[in-house]
């Protein structure tokens, strides 16, 4: 029994090594959200990832067996056209590498346009068929003046044969080659979290972050001032948590041990 939880009316969750692994949802979790819709905890996912739109994500869950709405996932793509839209008008021009996840969020309604020539951002995510003409084309923008933002910093991809090069890679490519940092959207920073808070109108003060990495779920919890809770179902184990100088709020053995600790508060 943990009595601090009581506290939390609202939760954001990190998705792979958290909710499921693979193609694999893990135990508990349906357990869980079940009790937070009995408690009316409001809950949102967050992911670094931005090839996938949020619908995709939803019926990848789905698939699963997991529910939960695309309204309530925050893809680091999400949040970088929430971000832009608070730095730029309707109408506003911008460069992009990127996938589908991506190009959805920027273009679908209309509010940002597609420039290749003269835009106000240049916005790079993962994207799995990038030329270099478009890596060129994106150096030659920021070196005219287009800001420079980054979806997510994380270097590596996993993919099913090994680890690949991930956006953060592309990202250094272009700092090097512009002299110039992007301003990086996704954890650890503390925008996509934000973002999340206030897709659901949430009190900060009463929000937990649930992840499985100390570098990107709890640092970025950190960041944005949130409480969080680390589960050993992902990539950190116990001798990385012991040795880490980023250390959560509570640390539970998986999602069945945190809702038996939280139904029992």
């Amino acid at each position: 029994m943990i009595p601090e939880l009581n506290r939390f009316t609202a939760v954001i969750f990190d998705m792979d090594g958290v909710l499921y692994r693979g193609s694999r949802a893990l135990p508990g979790v349906n357990e869980l959200l079940a009790l937070f819709d009995a408690r009316g905890v409001i809950y949102a996912c967050c992911t670094n990832n931005a090839t996938m739109t949020p619908a995709q994500y939803e019926a990848k869950l789905a698939a699963m067996g997991i529910r939960m709405p695309a309204a309530r996932i925050v893809t680091s793509s999400v949040a970088t056209r929430r971000w832009l839209e608070t730095q730029a008008p309707r109408g506003t021009g911008v460069f992009v590498i990127g996938m589908d996840g991506l190009r959805s969020a920027l273009f679908d309604d209309g509010y940002f346009v597609e420039d290749d020539e003269h835009p106000a951002f240049v916005v790079v995510g993962m994207d799995f068929e990038v030329t270099y003409r478009r890596l060129r084309k994106a150096c030659l923008l920021i070196r005219a003046g287009a800001r420079f933002i980054g979806t997510n910093p994380d270097t590596t991809f996993p993919a099913e044969d090994g680890i690949v090069p991930g956006c953060g890679a592309l990202l250094a490519l272009l700092r090097v080659s512009t002299e110039t940092e992007p301003f990086v959207i996704g954890k650890p920073g503390p925008t996509m979290f934000r973002a999340a808070i206030e897709i659901l109108g949430a009190d900060a003060t009463r929000t937990l972050t649930i992840g499985d990495r100390l570098d990107t779920d709890i640092a970025g919890a950190r960041a944005a001032g949130l409480a969080s809770a680390l589960v050993l179902t992902g990539v950190t184990t116990p001798a990385m948590l012991e040795r880490s100088a980023i250390q959560p709020d509570f640390v539970f053995r998986d999602l069945i041990e945190l809702r038996e600790a939280w139904a029992g508060a």
